[in-house]
């Protein structure tokens, strides 16, 4: 492990990834900020089924990473992963681009197979998003050694990086996109990405002596005729494109695929535990596989309902909130921008604030971590009930009222995501953590396609038909204040088991 270091004492490679997930995440979350409005607006999707395509692209995306974090480990290597993860969604993002609806000056579409351009681009962004986001998350974990103090710290770095792009990607793209069309958001996105790319490879060198980032063994293997392992894969993963084109149209297969690969990879992690048991002579890391487990279910819980955020409270914020600012009226898609915003805001001082807890012995366990951020996830839905009582004759609460749930929501994050990400490195073997990686965001797939099924609940624009501004947000503000009551019975719950569930990880921390 090279021992240069950045100003801040963290390994120089972590300012190379920060900035390569920066720009990727610009690139997705831009795409992502404009897909339920342009759904609903171009492609003119009732909300229902907006959500659900929502959520199935959305699930996909996250559960691409199994298979992209197992690909890596054994046969790929991780530096070569991200670059291919990377051109793919690039890839995407201009299909996209050509997927708005166009018309002639008589009204006649010019190109009729724009929704399935659409599908292509979505599909091709899930298998890269596969490959990059498991990889780089994977290779920022081993940028450190065994017990180090830093990692927390340096996982809460990258997800300021995260955010960063999600922030850019929110106010810029979303902007553009509401503005000037939606191609042409979805082109912006594609630009980002190829620079995230260019960063990731020019400074290559600053991770090189990273565990795992070569090219695997059994990768350089032939497998048919001149053509090796590696080259075999790459062309396979264009050729999964059109799965995903079906799996987001049928997305009732996912009910049954998501659920069989949670119980499957459940299986396969207790398996890798008890051998590693055996291996090492002690009885530890088939409790740590099962204590992940259990927090991937916690993980469910909690983005399912967050991940509001790109679907219901979006055209929540369209149809019954008041974006005038100052006589500015903000596109609807741009009040995503609040939880990148106080990610940035708030992030340096939770980086600190862990460490300093840490050292005078008052850090909350994991298990706890998880207990706070759902609570503050409840309070914020629970907040649209006080901005109901300030609604206006449109049927619109203030603008203030996202402001704050969106705070919550993100300082409930802070709580559980970049924890969470460190815990999956420090809880796996070493010869594992991809496929472990793999493993936590098939968590946040299940939660993002449970999430589109939540969305579906709360939309009142079905076939061309609306609900009254009143009952839209009647019916909005119901489902919301459900949802933050259930949140709380959840954190409860979750409390009480704490002990038992930090006995199951073994001195983790």
């Amino acid at each position: 492990m090279s021992d240069k270091v950045v100003r801040e004492g963290h390994p120089e490679g972590l300012m190379t990834l920060f900035f390569s997930e920066m720009w990727e995440r610009f690139c997705y979350y831009g795409m992502r900020t404009l897909l339920t409005l342009f759904l609903v607006k171009s492609l003119m999707k009732g909300d229902a089924e907006a959500s659900l395509i929502y959520g199935a692209y959305t699930g996909l995306v996250y559960a691409a990473p199994i298979l992209g974090g197992r690909m890596a480990d054994k046969f790929l290597g991780y530096r070569y992963a991200v670059i291919l993860g990377g051109l793919m969604m690039a890839v995407g993002e201009f299909l996209l681009v050509f997927s708005q609806p166009s018309f002639g000056s008589d009204g006649v579409p010019i190109l009729l197979n724009h929704e399935n351009l659409m599908m292509i681009g979505m599909g091709a962004i899930i298998i890269g998003n596969g490959y990059f986001k498991a990889n780089i998350s994977t290779i920022v974990g081993k940028l450190y050694r065994d017990n180090d103090p830093r990692r927390d710290s340096g996982f809460t770095i990258f997800y300021i990086g995260i955010n960063i792009g999600a922030l850019l990607a929110t106010t810029i793209v979303a902007y553009v996109g509401e503005t000037y069309g939606f191609d042409k958001g979805f082109g912006l996105a594609g630009i980002g990405m190829l620079l995230g790319i260019f960063i990731f490879w020019s400074g290559r060198k600053k991770f090189a002596s990273a565990p795992g980032v070569d090219f695997q063994e059994e990768g350089l293997a032939k497998a048919f005729g001149p053509f090796n392992k590696i080259q075999v894969i790459t062309v396979g993963s264009f050729l999964l494109i059109p799965l995903c084109y079906v799996l987001i149209l049928q997305n009732q297969i996912l009910d049954y695929i998501l659920l069989g690969l949670f119980l499957f990879v459940s299986w396969s992690l207790i398996k890798a535990g008890i051998a590693e048991d055996k291996v090492e002579g002690v009885s530890m890391w088939k409790d740590r596989m099962v204590a992940l487990i259990i927090f991937m279910v916690i993980n469910i819980t909690f983005w399912a309902c967050f991940e509001q955020a790109g679907t219901s409270l979006t055209l929540f914020a369209d149809r019954n909130v008041d974006r005038e600012i100052f006589g500015w009226i903000m596109p609807a898609s741009m009040t995503q921008f609040f939880n990148p915003f106080f990610i940035i805001t708030f992030g340096s001082i939770f980086s600190i604030m862990w460490v300093k807890l840490s050292a005078i012995g008052k850090n909350p366990s994991i298990p706890l971590k998880f207990a706070y951020g759902i609570i503050q996830l409840a309070a914020g839905f629970l907040l649209t009930q006080v901005g109901l009582q300030f609604a206006n004759e449109a049927a619109q609460v203030p603008i203030l009222t996202l402001f704050f749930l969106y705070m919550l929501h993100t300082t409930g994050e802070l709580f559980l995501s970049p924890i969470g990400l460190s815990m999956v490195t420090k809880l796996s073997p070493k010869k594992m953590a991809g496929t472990a990686m793999g493993a936590w965001f098939l968590s946040f797939a299940i939660a993002n396609y449970l999430g589109g099924k939540i969305a579906a609940l709360t939309g009142g624009h079905e076939g061309g038909e609306a609900l009254t501004p009143d009952a839209g947000l009647i019916q909005y503000v119901s489902i919301f204040t459900t949802i933050g009551f259930v949140l709380l019975g959840i954190a409860v719950l979750l409390i009480i088991l704490a002990k038992p569930l930090q006995k199951l990880m073994h001195g983790v921390e």
